[in-house]
Order: C-alpha cells, then structure tokens, then sequence
C-alpha cells in the first residue's frame, strides 16, 4: 500500500467479561484470532485482528475483560485492558444485553470513560436474547449517559448488525500507512496462538472444574517436507488433583481435548498436524515473571 490515502489505526474493543469481546473480534476480522469460551477472563492478551477496507486497515486491540482484579494475573489483564483503551483512535464498548439490564462491572466502565472524557461506539450484543421493550429502554439509557456517538445492536455470533460498525470505524480511521501487510490478520505469533486454542479447548472441556488454574506453553513445533506440522504443548497447572482433572480417567480427558485442538489448528494452519499435549504440576506460574512476558502483560500491573 504505497498511496498517500491510505489510512490505519487502532480500535480498542472494551467490555465486562464475557461481554462478546473476542466473538465480535473474529466476526468482524473474518477468522479466528482470539480466544473464544463461555467463561468470564478467557482473553489474557491483547490479541490484534486486521481487517482492511479499501484503502482503510483497522487494527483491533481485543482487551481482556475489565473487572475488579485480586490476583496477579487479573491486575496484569486489567491493566492491559485500560492500556489497549487508551491506546487507541476509535473505542468500541461492548454490553451484553442478554440481561437486559447494564451491570455495575459495564456501570464502572462506562465512569470511568466519563473520567478520562473518552467518547465511545456502544455495540448491544446478544440482541436476539433480549426482549425489545428491556433493549429499547437500555439504549436509552446508554444514550443518556452522553459518552456514546453510536450504538448499535448487534449479535457478534451471527454478526447480524456487525457490517455497520465496521462501516462507521472506516471513517474515523487517521490517515497514514497500514502497519500490516495486507494477508495479515493478527500480530499473535502462531506458537502463541496454537497456545491459546488448546486453552480455550481445556476451558470449554473442564467447565468449572479448572476455573483458572491452568495456562498452556507451546515448546516445540517442527515443519515436515511434506507440508505437515508437530507441535508439543504443556498444559501447567497448580496441584496434582487438577491434573488428575485435566488427564481424565485413563487420559479420556486430554485426549478429547487434544483431538479438538488438532482439528481447529488443521483448520487454521490448512496443514496436517500432530499434536502432542503433556500436563505437569508448576504451583506458581501465575507468578512467573517469563509468562507475563509470552503474554506481552505487566508483571508488576
């Protein structure tokens, strides 16, 4: 992209947990750069998505959820979060509506932005779970509270509403040279995001029974002549009983969850893969300084 017209620029996507963050990310980049799960605080890192419109490159900053942060970790994701916000040329706040209610984590969102004086999109996701007499009255409610310039209503899954958003973020795109190149759609590393899909697999797999104790490390990853990929991953986790969780009865567990991280991976990499996965006892990774790194979050948040 040589033309002097070009423009390029970030748009950060911000929200409560399990808002629709990372779907609305996917949808509106066309494929998977993201961690996706039923579960609240899946997204850890600030996951970029490319999408090029014309002579327009939206880069999309897909923050962890925003929420009260106790640990470590959650301090590093929240800080990540507010720092993808404040980084960014366009803010994309994203409620779930399927409560029809705004929640006090959206509430504190949104007073916060009051604060820093920031004007943001509002997209209402899950549309299609609410009633519209509760959606029409959140909208107005929203309005009032005189930060929005837009709001939409949207569901990210099916992406009905989406094409609008994207429409509009075009035109608030500064003008300078795209930062990708144009087949690019994330700044992820592949050794990182072959991490991220196993985790996400882990996640919807265990439920509740491994809420956050675990994290993936991919250690190896080896490229065939013939095209195809091996790829060995560890899952860590903090006590040997979640690791008894993890592997299942006679390894039932990490084999279905291997099985469909392979398929997504084969998917996503158009290539055949064989993929190793061991799981091992570390107490304290969430205290190690080298994993925030691999992450790109702050230790010290």
């Amino acid at each position: 992209m040589s033309d002097a017209k070009t423009h390029c620029g970030f748009v950060g996507v911000i929200g409560a947990p399990n808002a629709g963050k990372s779907t609305l990310v996917n949808t509106l980049v066309g494929a998977k750069v993201a961690i996706v799960s039923p579960k609240v605080q899946t997204t850890r890192t600030r996951v970029m998505g490319v999408l090029n419109v014309g002579a327009t490159q939206m880069v999309f900053v897909d923050t962890p959820g925003i929420f009260a942060p106790k640990k470590r970790l959650e301090k590093a994701m929240v800080s990540a979060a507010w720092q993808g916000a404040v980084d960014a040329d366009a803010l994309l706040l994203v409620v779930d509506v399927g409560r029809g209610k705004i929640n006090a984590e959206s509430r504190a969102i949104i007073d916060k932005l009051k604060e820093q004086q920031r004007t943001a999109m509002l997209a209402l996701n899950k549309v299609d779970l609410a009633h519209k007499e509760k959606l029409l009255a959140l909208a107005a409610e929203m309005n009032d509270t005189g930060i929005f310039s837009d709001i939409y209503m949207i569901s990210a899954l099916t992406g009905s509403g989406t094409d609008k958003i994207v429409t509009d973020i075009v035109k608030r795109m500064p003008e300078g040279p795209w930062m990708f190149d144009a087949e690019q759609i994330s700044d992820m590393p592949m050794r990182l995001l072959a991490a991220e899909v196993t985790r996400e697999k882990i996640f919807l797999q265990l439920g509740d029974e491994l809420p956050y104790a675990s994290t993936v490390e991919t250690e190896e990853w080896e490229a065939f002549d013939n095209g195809s990929v091996k790829i060995s991953q560890t899952v860590y986790v903090m006590r040997d009983q979640q690791k008894a969780i993890v592997l299942g009865k006679g390894g039932a567990r990490i084999k279905k969850i291997g099985t469909a991280a392979r398929e997504e991976l084969e998917e996503m990499l158009e290539c055949r893969v064989h993929l190793n996965i061991f799981v091992k006892v570390r107490e304290n990774w969430g205290d190690d300084p080298e994993r925030y790194r691999d992450w790109g979050l702050d230790f010290n948040a």
